[in-house]
């Protein structure tokens, strides 16, 4: 069960005119507003849309069946308010990290006349959100809730990006413990990777009890935190044409699970060796080798396997009475198991 992406983006370039109306009683120069225009098509269209996609699809599943058309309508708009949240923050994070391309894309910071106005254009991404929301769902009963919901887990990844933040060359390696990964995993991916589009879909469908919130943060946790281990192994190991982005949590001394596992196995000669290259340019290689003979690709594996079974079996235990269901989980589950293979 998944929506088509042309179907998505047929509304996508309805809610472009929408924002853009919304700029535009404020007189905003033309140019101004065709520059705004770009941004909102570079950094929002060319993903795999899984968020707004799982919105559609959940709001499916809790619904019962098919849905109208308006009701399509409605649940794509909240999926891309998510999908502009989510250009919002990795516009910000491509500048801190200092990508170069996402999504098989030239970042926008880097794309001619934008350079470090992109700063001030993550934050109209964001806006956007709020402008969708008011529009489309200013008269639902549970309004109020969902701008919220979409607050709250802005600042979780916010709260998470600043920990991410934090490398290796400016506080050592002996931060970089499992504690710090998970809450990395936690704040940084698991809430708007996972949580808020089953949240989003449970507001918009009147079925968001506390039980039913509270389950669905429960396995988005460790959804995101599984999520997270596998960007990290796929930023190591995969080829950067196939990833859309070339891999840099080596050069910039990230606190990921790879590191992490590695300074709970190596012999003190390979701690000197991590120590002395890992977050710093064009060192990349003496710290993949020291993975590679830590074998925790192999490792990783273990872990993808192990850890699949138990968020699988969360999944199971998903109490139906309130109107969750189950199918919601495993939907999400499958459409990242073994992604990297």
């Amino acid at each position: 069960m998944s929506v088509s992406i042309e179907d998505l983006e047929a509304v996508f370039d309805g809610l472009v005119e929408d924002i853009l109306e919304h700029f535009k009683q404020y007189q905003i120069p033309e140019s101004v507003c065709k520059q705004l225009k770009k941004c909102l098509y570079h950094n929002t269209l060319g993903g795999k849309y899984t968020r707004s996609r799982s919105v559609v699809d959940t709001c499916s599943m809790l619904l019962g069946g098919k849905l109208s058309e308006e009701q399509f309508r409605q649940a794509a708009t909240l999926g891309w308010a998510i999908e502009l949240l989510q250009a919002f923050l990795v516009v910000n994070d491509d500048i801190m990290d200092g990508g170069k391309t996402r999504r098989g894309r030239t970042c926008w910071y880097l794309m001619p006349h934008v350079g470090m106005s992109a700063v001030n254009d993550a934050c109209i991404l964001e806006s956007a959100v709020y402008i969708l929301l008011k529009k489309h769902f200013g008269t639902h009963k549970n309004y109020v809730q969902l701008v919220e919901l979409f607050h709250e887990v802005a600042l979780q990844t916010e709260l998470g990006q600043a920990c991410d933040t934090v490398t290796a060359p400016a506080v050592g390696l002996d931060e970089f413990t499992m504690d710090r990964f998970v809450f990395i995993a936690t704040f940084k991916t698991a809430f708007y990777s996972f949580y808020i589009a089953i949240a989003a879909a449970l507001i918009f469908c009147d079925v968001a009890t506390e039980r039913n919130l509270q389950t669905t943060r429960d396995i988005s946790i460790p959804m995101g935190e599984y999520y997270q281990v596998q960007n990290d192994y796929l930023d190591c190991y995969a080829d950067p044409a196939v990833l859309g982005k070339i891999g840099t949590d080596i050069q910039e001394g990230k606190c990921t699970w790879l590191i992490v596992q590695a300074l709970g196995k190596c012999s003190p000669e390979q701690r000197k060796v991590l120590e002395e290259h890992y977050g710093r340019d064009g060192q990349e290689q003496e710290v993949k080798k020291v993975y590679e003979d830590l074998q925790l690709a192999k490792l990783y594996w273990t872990y993808d396997e192990r850890r699949s079974r138990e968020i699988g079996d969360l999944i199971a235990g998903v109490d139906e009475s309130g109107g969750l269901k189950k199918e919601v989980f495993g939907e999400f589950l499958s459409k990242v198991y073994k992604i990297g293979k």
